[in-house]
């Protein structure tokens, strides 16, 4: 294959610019970043032969990803379809009483997020827990959806998503590192939800007991398995991830040797959990729905390969490092920074990690950060703007609370500072003081 020439920064640049555009525009996402790539790649100088080899190369470098994403379709499948997130969301709120409601919202939502669930679905989830509850104490749809909302991005940097594991591939560390590093900007985001959540939550419109009981004539009731064998499925996939990081931390090397890939453990945690909850018949089901819900994100990171392909043949990263050195700023900031602008401009945290990752990740590693630092100041920026109404889970949410788009734009100020509370939080502490 003929070799490809360095090629302009600006045609990357362009390039890049253009895929966002045409995402904005409502344009194919996959399809977008594509035709970005190719006509960056011709104004930045290259020929035919060497724009197949860029994009060739480019969707090579993210299988690695698209195999563990995939993977993790079977244990989402299983925890969705089986019943055994509503189990847990359902039990958290019970055990934490109508009182403290807000509490156990969040918190409900960031556990079933953690665990594997997408953000969407888990919000899907816990809703119609939270309408209940909210028409029963007075608590508006806004406080609701921020408790929901707020706790599922918390939940989400520290969970085996897409997100989370396109930033340990796009800097070459394990999942587990980079789920450990996040609980501390998780556990900040859980707080700042609450403490927002309590202070909003009689402003803005109340349930109403119609909507409450039209919830009731459209839920179909089915049978949800024990909390005992609802939990196993997670419990396994997060045992065997943090085999390796245990056995570091403890000094056990029989166990640090052990670097389990969640390529096999997801899967594994998958099964062991339906055939512990009686429904190893239901294997070839959910696991077909968990790789339905995947397919969008496969294919936007072989999209987002495309783009990566782009910027590594340009000279794109070391001019953004050279402007950094010049203009004096750290170039810490620049991980953070790239993870907010790509998820604002896709309107999707996975999508945002993925972006930033590819097309910035060289320019990051050079700054003189750990990788773990830069994966988790990249994954914990994609959460600051990503919820904006141009991406699904802006209108997603607000349906599940029967809100209007003007109802559910007024909450977004809040999911900014839950996202930025947990950014800043990993940008210092990762950024400067564990660098």
């Amino acid at each position: 294959m003929p070799a490809i020439a360095p090629l302009a920064w600006y045609g990357a640049l362009f390039g890049l610019f253009l895929a966002i555009v045409l995402i904005l525009k409502k344009f194919n996402p996959v399809y977008s970043l594509f035709f970005g790539a190719i006509c960056g790649a011709i104004i930045g100088g290259a020929d035919l032969p060497q724009i197949v080899t860029m994009l060739t190369t480019g969707t090579q470098s993210v299988m690695g990803t698209v195999i563990r994403v995939l993977a993790a379709g079977i244990l989402a499948g299983v925890m969705m379809e089986s019943g055994a997130a509503e189990t847990i969301a359902d039990t958290i709120v019970k055990k934490f009483g109508e009182s403290k409601a807000i509490i156990a919202l969040a918190l409900a939502t960031m556990i079933i997020t953690s665990i594997g669930v997408f953000i969407p679905v888990a919000v899907l989830i816990v809703a119609p827990i939270a309408l209940s509850v909210g028409n029963k104490i007075g608590v508006s749809k806004i406080g609701l959806l921020l408790a929901l909302s707020g706790g599922g991005k918390a939940g989400n940097i520290i969970s085996p998503n897409p997100n989370a594991i396109a930033a340990a591939n796009g800097f070459h560390i394990s999942l587990s590192d980079v789920m450990i590093a996040g609980y501390s900007a998780a556990a900040v985001g859980l707080i700042v939800t609450i403490i927002i959540a309590s202070i909003i939550k009689h402003k803005g419109v109340q349930v109403t007991d119609h909507e409450v009981a039209q919830l009731g004539s459209h839920e179909v009731k089915k049978e949800l398995p024990p909390l005992n064998k609802a939990i196993i499925a997670p419990i396994v996939a997060i045992t065997l991830l943090m085999v390796n990081p245990i056995g570091s931390i403890l000094h056990i090397p029989e166990l640090a040797k052990m670097k389990l890939d969640a390529m096999y453990v997801l899967p594994l945690a998958g099964i062991i959990g339906l055939f512990a909850m009686g429904m190893k018949n239901k294997i070839v089901a959910y696991s077909s729905i968990g790789l339905d819900r995947m397919t969008p994100t496969v294919l936007i990171l072989i999209g987002a390969g495309a783009i990566a392909g782009l910027i590594a043949a340009s000279d794109l990263s070391a001019q953004v490092v050279h402007i950094i050195e010049v203009a004096g700023i750290s170039g810490t900031f620049l991980a953070p920074i790239s993870g907010i602008l790509m998820a604002g401009a896709t309107a999707s945290t996975s999508t945002g990690v993925i972006l930033a990752t590819g097309t910035f990740g060289n320019a990051i590693s050079h700054v003189g950060i750990s990788s773990v630092a830069a994966a988790v100041m990249v994954h914990t920026g994609a959460t600051v703007i990503d919820a904006l109404p141009h991406g699904t889970y802006f209108h997603v949410t607000a349906n599940s609370m029967n809100m209007s788009i003007k109802q559910r734009m007024s909450i977004f100020p809040y999911e900014v500072i839950v996202g930025g509370s947990m950014t800043l939080l990993a940008t210092i502490l990762y950024g400067f003081i564990l660098k």
